[in-house]
């Protein structure tokens, strides 16, 4: 699985966690649903703009969210 596969994933995961839909978490960091919605779909991967905008929008620090993001990918190697 690649890394973009597995940070939608992880985004994913959090983001139902937190209750959060695509389009509040859209609102939240200033992005687009759609965007949001391609990410965790793995199709695209986040600048590190947007990276950081995520993480706060989740109230975490984007280096949290990187390191989930790392500790799942040692799942698949």
């Amino acid at each position: 699985m690649n890394s973009e596969a597995i940070f939608g994933q992880v985004l994913k995961s959090i983001r139902k966690e937190q209750k959060v839909s695509q389009e509040e978490l859209a609102f939240r960091s200033n992005l687009d649903r759609t965007y949001i919605s391609m990410l965790e779909r793995g199709i695209h991967q986040p600048t590190l703009n947007s990276l950081l905008a995520i993480a706060a929008a989740l109230d975490m620090k984007a280096a949290e969210l990187v390191g989930l993001v790392e500790h799942e990918m040692e799942r698949y190697q």
